[in-house]
């Protein structure tokens, strides 16, 4: 009974639909996050930014690639992508700029990254246990920039939600979190980020990676969050082709 029943805990004291979300959350696209900072001699935080890249698979070649999106901007300093449901998503995106607009009509300033992460999350845990409704079937990956600095948080069907440096959701989560506990350094700049992020993407890609079957999000210090265009992406994965080259040819001339 308790496979059925959304707000009956099973013996071993989990509820199962939940897990079933998680479950939905691992086999969505591969997410990939990470939040870059810097500290100098005297303490101060310099903080640079939040990447965040997501692969975008289409179901079909005569899917029309522009109108598929993976990435949503909720205000000018926060972005997100997410793993799973992709319906879902785009009903907690517009419940996410909802709070944003109505925060900002009250208080007149930005929201707080982490506050809006808090509201969200405490919708998506409504949803853990009330009758006549499911989890949320998607995990999201919320990037922004604000008073406190820079910041990733990603939030889970059940409701709860984490900050990270650098993190993974999607099917490759766990090769894609052990790439980067491996690359990830916080002195790293944001543009090392971008390619640090891409590379991770890269690890667990089946097939080719494109400027048009993924998506890049960036949030520097100007506070202003943009998905990067794909001829931008395409630099970028130009620059990460090329690298690989250039390090074969000096390993091969020394051993010459």
């Amino acid at each position: 009974m308790a496979d059925f029943a959304l707000t009956t805990f099973s013996s071993k004291g989990k509820l199962l639909q939940i897990e079933y979300a998680l479950n939905a959350v691992g086999k969505g696209d591969t997410a990939i996050g990470i939040y870059n900072f810097n500290f100098l001699k005297k303490g101060i935080k310099a903080k640079n930014g939040v990447v965040i890249v997501v692969e975008k698979k289409l179901t079909s070649i005569l899917v029309d690639e522009a109108s598929v999106k993976k990435i949503s901007v909720i205000s000018d300093n926060i972005g997100a992508t997410y793993a799973g449901l992709g319906p879902d998503f785009r009903i907690l995106s517009q419940a996410a700029r909802k709070i944003v607009q109505k925060y900002h009509m009250q208080y007149e300033e930005q929201m707080y990254v982490s506050t809006l992460s808090r509201e969200t999350a405490a919708l998506i845990q409504e949803s853990t246990q009330s009758g006549g409704v499911r989890p949320f079937g998607v995990s999201i990956l919320v990037a922004g920039y604000d008073e406190e600095g820079p910041h990733l948080i990603q939030l889970d069907p059940s409701g709860a939600y984490y900050a990270w440096k650098a993190t993974a959701i999607g099917k490759q989560t766990k090769n894609a979190k052990a790439f980067l506990e491996k690359r990830y350094n916080q002195d790293m700049e944001i543009e090392d980020a971008i390619n640090t992020a891409l590379l991770t993407l890269k690890e667990g890609f089946e097939g080719q990676m494109t400027s048009t079957n993924i998506e890049v999000g960036v949030i520097r210090e100007n506070r202003v969050f943009e998905i990067l265009a794909p001829s931008v992406v395409k630099d970028y994965l130009d620059e990460l082709d090329i690298r690989p080259r250039v390090q074969n040819t000096v390993i091969w001339y020394f051993l010459k």
